[in-house]
């Protein structure tokens, strides 16, 4: 989906974490997977803050020779591009709960990147200003497939 570029600089013992699309984003981890969990984290304060103060969210930039390119939880992802359509049309929450016979704050929670919004409404509030949700799967790096298999609940029958 949506995957902006991380900067890990060493500092002190400890890795600094800032971004060269969100220059308010600094955050620190004590090694290389704990900063870069606790900047996705920050990126998506960054991306939250910039959504309340009604200022666009860009899009990520190719980063620099050594930036590491950090994924957004697809519904945060998706919240963005709902954002970012809105503005990018001149539509506003009112019109977009008009469009779509919601309560205003129907609305503000499928925009607010900490709310748990049904990926039907998110299509649904996408459909409702011209853009379609298309989603695909792809197989993981090995790296990533075991990240992803360190966290991932076991569905496996006892």
């Amino acid at each position: 989906m949506l995957s902006y570029p991380l900067t890990l600089e060493e500092d002190d013992g400890t890795l600094l974490v800032t971004s060269p699309d969100f220059p308010e984003l600094t955050s620190f981890g004590e090694d290389r997977d704990e900063a870069i969990a606790r900047g996705i984290d920050a990126l998506e304060e960054a991306i939250a803050a910039r959504m309340h103060s009604r200022l666009d969210v860009p899009k990520p930039s190719a980063g620099d020779y050594n930036a590491v390119f950090a994924p957004l939880p697809s519904l945060t992802a998706v919240k963005v591009m709902l954002y970012q359509g809105m503005r990018d049309r001149g539509i506003g929450k009112a019109e977009l709960a008009r469009r779509l016979g919601w309560h205003l704050p129907q609305v503000d929670r499928v925009l607010n990147v900490q709310h748990s919004s049904r990926l039907e409404q998110m299509d649904a509030a996408l459909g409702a200003i011209g853009l379609r949700l298309d989603v695909s799967a792809r197989e993981l790096s090995t790296a990533q497939g075991a990240a992803v298999a360190e966290e991932a609940p076991d569905f496996t029958a006892p």
